[in-house]
């Protein structure tokens, strides 16, 4: 049997559908291997939030290119698609298939491949007639996917077309292999902040049904899986108005909340204004859904927040989150944030350290700004020097870092519900996150891995991560 090796860049988005394309790459016959080894196949599921997103995306097709000069190396996800869009060559790559073919790519390799078929004990077969895009057909009026099938967004929601494999048998269990696993309920965003480009890459708004959200998260539940994170692209956005059938995100989380087996259920990262008063009250009110929100800030400074086109200022961020904590007291509240976007100034880089220090984030990612093709920033001149983003960045982490340390501070002498996931920084520990994502390293023994455990926190680890004893 031909072999395939899968490799997953960037969000939880591409995360889930990184391991329904292994899915449906078994069930075309194909055996799933190491990316660090020899494959016949080696599938990147690529991202383009950063230029170094970008960067990774490049590296990691040479990198594949050079590890089996023989491989076919597929490139999907949004580089992948920017890269279509643009006519870029990206050097190693044999294939890109499109966002919204990326759900078939399985199909398309199948098709475009013919003699991998040999070694397949799979139906498929080369009378496939697929839309792909070969480097050499790169602006020489090649082969152009539209970029606009809604079906693509959840083929398992519906029949495949004629002549493709199904991406999933819905029958066959989920070869997670984790206690913790994403469920993608959502595609597409339309925000168009001026920095990103997923607008660009993923155009098309889907809401999966919420019979099927609730059919893989029993099966997820049967595979032993303890926390769901529902996640999207803009997963606020989730609703009848996309295709939902009626359901809205407060009934998706509910319900699988109630699923037996489920221990935990959250929600991923999320617009400000995207999260209503009853998600509060389900937060609040339901044991099973965790108490932790990722609210993504981009800046302290209503100046840049304007100039990035986000759709709030700092007044009603932190209107939202004052209204959070009154309901949920212990809350998890993370963020991202950029410096050095277009026209930031010392004195609103500033407000951006205040800003961050009185939220008293719980965890924060800190990206430096970088231009992105195809967005409106692009246009603007990048004014801030890459020393002053470099020393904006130090300066914004160790803030962050210090409110992490004091959020994990909070929850010394309380005994709280840990799922254990991973080893911890020293021998004889483990870790795993509490429900307000508090990361928690404490010793055991490592056959508590995939559980949920009581932890007493006892102390706060240099890092910002909590430490405790069962």
């Amino acid at each position: 049997m031909p072999t395939v090796a899968l490799a997953n860049l960037g969000c939880k988005v591409n995360q889930y559908e990184t391991e329904r394309l292994a899915e449906s790459f078994e069930a075309c016959g194909f055996t799933l291997t190491d990316f660090r080894s020899p494959a016949d196949v080696y599938v990147v599921n690529t991202c383009s939030v950063t230029a170094d997103a970008d960067k990774k995306s490049r590296h990691t097709a040479r990198k594949a290119a050079r590890q089996n000069p023989d491989a076919k190396v597929v490139l999907t996800g949004c580089f992948a698609q920017l890269a279509i869009d643009t006519g870029e060559a990206v050097d190693g790559a044999t294939l890109l298939v499109p966002n919204s073919e990326k759900m078939r790519t399985a199909s398309h390799v199948l098709s475009a491949f013919p003699d991998l078929i040999q070694y397949s004990s799979s139906a498929a077969s080369a009378e496939h007639n697929p839309s792909v895009l070969h480097p050499q057909d790169w602006g020489q009026g090649g082969p152009k996917p539209s970029v606009d099938v809604p079906f693509a967004a959840f083929p398992e929601s519906g029949p495949a077309p004629a002549g493709f494999v199904p991406l999933v048998d819905v029958s066959r269990p989920i070869a997670l292999h984790r206690t913790r696993a994403t469920l993608k309920i959502q595609d597409g965003c339309q925000y168009f902040c001026a920095f990103c480009s997923i607008p660009y890459t993923r155009n098309t708004m889907a809401s999966r049904p919420l019979a099927d959200v609730l059919a893989e998260a029993r099966r997820m539940a049967d595979e032993g899986v303890r926390e769901v994170v529902v996640t999207g692209v803009c997963v606020g956005a989730y609703g009848p108005e996309s295709g939902s059938g009626g359901a809205r995100l407060v009934d998706v989380m509910t319900a699988v909340a109630d699923i037996d087996g489920i221990d935990r259920v959250r929600l991923s990262s999320v617009q400000p204004v995207e999260i209503p008063q009853e998600i509060i009250d389900a937060m609040a009110s339901h044991p099973n859904i965790a108490p932790h929100l990722h609210l993504s800030l981009q800046s302290g400074d209503d100046i840049i927040l304007k100039g990035m086109n986000r759709p709030y200022d700092t007044a009603y961020f932190a209107e939202k989150v004052d209204r959070l904590r009154q309901s949920i007291p212990h809350i998890g509240l993370t963020t991202d944030l950029i410096v050095g976007f277009p026209g930031e100034t010392e004195e609103l880089f500033q407000n951006t350290m205040r800003f961050a220090e009185r939220m008293r984030f719980a965890r924060t990612h800190v990206f430096r700004y970088s231009p992105r093709q195809r967005t409106s920033a692009a246009d603007l001149k990048d004014d801030v020097p890459f020393e002053v983003k470099e020393r904006r960045h130090r300066e914004l982490t160790a803030v962050c870092l210090r409110t992490q340390k004091e959020f994990a501070a909070s929850e010394i002498g309380k005994t709280v519900d840990v799922l254990v996931e991973a080893k911890g920084a020293q021998e004889g520990w483990l870790s795993g996150y509490t429900g307000n994502y508090v990361r928690v390293q404490f010793p055991a023994p490592k056959e508590a891995r995939g559980s949920m455990v009581r932890v007493k926190i006892t102390d706060v680890l240099p890092e910002g991560d909590a430490y405790g004893e069962r």
